[in-house]
């Protein structure tokens, strides 16, 4: 079980209650949180966001959700996460954990907004990606966000991830852009074409 992972700018390990400030200058950055809802507080992020994201690890050896920071410094980048899910015919932001030995995986990231358009999204979904398939037994990888979220899609797509469906979600509290629908990305190991 990886409690760390490296890329060539990243070390990725597993979020920790410390990471708390971490995760707070990411939620309660109105910008990063566009596409995903309302921006949240420390006390939100200590007793509703971080504790699910811890024990994903514990119930799924190897999987979970991992800090992200430079090499050298230690700056925190942002987080990257690999969910085991259970697909069903639901679009994918409804799909529950995996039950039993997990074959898909949702990846997820969130980057602080001064590391946006440096490359470093792509890096460490890629590194992710790379895990699942040659060290989880992962058969698929599953990713999905709002169709109006251009850069986020840039980097599935340049992840190795093809464009499925797009969905059509009814949100109790949509966001601006929710009309055009939540676009769901898929990659399969068979197609993966792996790292040199």
């Amino acid at each position: 079980m990886a409690s760390r992972l490296l890329t060539e700018r990243m070390v990725l390990r597993r979020l920790t209650a410390a990471d708390a400030a971490n995760l707070l200058s990411l939620d309660g950055d109105p910008q990063v949180m566009r596409f995903l809802g309302s921006i949240r507080s420390l006390a939100e992020i200590r007793g509703e966001v971080l504790p699910p994201m811890m024990s994903c690890h514990l119930r799924y050896p190897g999987f979970g959700y991992w800090a992200a920071q430079t090499h050298g410094d230690g700056a925190f980048v942002g987080w990257f996460g690999l969910r085991p899910v259970t697909p069903t015919a639901e679009a994918m932001v409804h799909w529950p954990d995996a039950h039993g030995h997990p074959e898909v995986a949702e990846l997820g990231y969130r980057l602080r907004r001064g590391r946006w358009r440096q490359g470093y999204a792509t890096e460490g979904a890629k590194a992710l990606i790379s895990w699942g398939f040659t060290s989880l037994g992962t058969r698929e990888v599953v990713a999905t966000t709002m169709a109006v979220n251009l850069a986020s899609r840039r980097v599935l797509e340049k992840s190795g991830l093809s464009l499925v469906r797009t969905v059509h979600v009814d949100w109790p509290d949509p966001l601006e852009g929710t009309e055009q629908g939540e676009v769901e990305y898929r990659l399969l190991r068979a197609d993966w074409a792996q790292p040199a």
